[in-house]
């Protein structure tokens, strides 16, 4: 199955100790979604958003990497499950339930997902500019 990561689990590290199966393809945009952070983990999620994209990763993962995934989103509580068509495959990726408004993430937290953005290769433009919210 495939799964596109836009937050921690682009820290490879992280994704390889929660999913030991999982093998990280490439980077891809999500087209009309934006990055943003919330809910009291002050954590990534996506919105749609016309002319704006997201990147994230591509992975392959197994049916038990899928429900240790499932736990570690607090799945359907907080993240709900949301696919997508990329190049005709059907790519699964979580978005959050309630959509509450933007919270700065902890230093922490976005220490995991700035070095995702190393690991991946990805422009850091798109994460600088989801931590500047407009107003």
């Amino acid at each position: 199955m495939l799964y596109f990561a836009y937050g921690s689990n682009l820290n490879l590290k992280q994704m390889k100790k929660r999913c030991k199966d999982s093998k990280y393809i490439k980077s891809i945009n999500l087209k009309n979604f934006k990055l943003t952070f919330r809910s009291k983990y002050r954590a990534a999620d996506i919105e749609k958003k016309k002319n704006s994209s997201v990147v994230g990763g591509l992975f392959e993962i197994s049916k038990s990497d899928e429900k240790k995934l499932d736990i570690y989103e607090d799945f359907p509580l907080l993240y709900k499950k949301m696919y997508f068509q990329y190049y005709g495959k059907k790519v699964m990726t979580y978005i959050m339930v309630n959509k509450t408004s933007f919270r700065y993430p902890t230093e922490r937290y976005l220490n995991i997902v700035a070095q995702g953005y190393k690991d991946c290769k990805l422009d850091k433009k798109y994460l600088n500019k989801a931590l500047k919210p407009s107003w």
